[in-house]
């Protein structure tokens, strides 16, 4: 018998992992490497890690329609902690491509996990109460996790080492991987059968497996266009300002974790949602 606390517990557990690699890019990744060295504009050009995220799209269908939400969240989870044991044998004064191609891959398992943690939350969640209280578990687990990154490791960082910070991440994303291997609140074959069903219907299907269709459909309502450019001038802005303003301070990283702009940002939407 599924509760409601276990599904939060699930799915919370699952955006906070989710949201670490945001963390670690957004706050400690820039700090890291300008105390490392490395030159504005290399740590501009660590942005493009997050590219993605963007292409997400093209592989959503597949996520959805192809093998059970169980192995698609242990395989990326599993993935996410290779990554983490191979960035802690990295060094990034040295091996900054390396580090470089970890976190790219990182952020990949990343939107793949948050494709197939949002379809099992779609099959898990029932009704509006539901819902809501799933939303909440989302934005409090993803902040979160982006708080543990960005501003709970960088605080230890100067302590602890690169190698051993990465090596607490591995341990907690093979611990997730185990949780969710033997969670019994997600039950793949009925609602993969469910989501598959209901995409059929009315040719749905068709528009599952053509994504850039949905995307002419929604560009063509009045005003989209508009929208859009406004949405990525002001996401342009907002993240220029979070993300310069620590590299240009002359602090220690433990100090720049309580004076971090983007662990203030992430703390407003935690309390907001809890």
């Amino acid at each position: 018998m599924k509760t409601m606390n276990d599904k939060l517990v699930f799915l919370g557990l699952l955006y906070f992992v989710q949201g670490i690699p945001y963390g670690l890019q957004s706050s400690l990744l820039p700090v890291y490497l300008r105390g490392a060295g490395h030159s504005l504009t290399r740590i501009g050009f660590t942005k493009i890690l997050y590219f993605p995220w963007v292409l997400k799209v093209l592989w959503a269908p597949l996520v959805d329609r192809l093998g059970t939400k169980r192995r698609w969240l242990v395989g990326t989870v599993s993935g996410l902690a290779l990554t983490c044991l191979s960035s802690a044998a990295l060094a990034p004064e040295a091996h900054i491509w390396g580090v470089a191609g970890t976190l790219l891959a990182m952020n990949t398992l990343a939107s793949v996990q948050d494709i197939a943690v949002d379809g099992a939350a779609v099959g898990l969640l029932k009704g509006r109460g539901e819902l809501g209280l799933g939303n909440t578990a989302q934005v409090v687990g993803y902040k979160a996790g982006s708080v543990f990154a960005g501003g709970g490791l960088l605080a230890v960082i100067d302590v602890a080492g690169w190698g051993w910070m990465f090596m607490l991440l591995t341990f907690v994303y093979a611990g997730v991987a185990l949780f969710v291997w033997g969670a019994p609140v997600l039950e793949d074959e009925s609602m993969r059968g469910q989501q598959v069903d209901g995409s059929r219907r009315g040719g749905q299907g068709a528009e599952v497996l053509r994504p850039w269709k949905v995307w002419r459909k929604l560009l063509a309502v009045p005003g989209t266009p508009w929208t859009i450019l406004y949405v990525l001038t002001y996401k342009l802005g907002k993240r220029q300002a979070l993300t310069l303003t620590p590299v240009f301070l002359d602090l220690t990283p433990s100090s720049l974790s309580f004076c971090d702009p983007t662990l203030y940002n992430n703390l407003t939407s935690f309390c907001t949602h809890v």
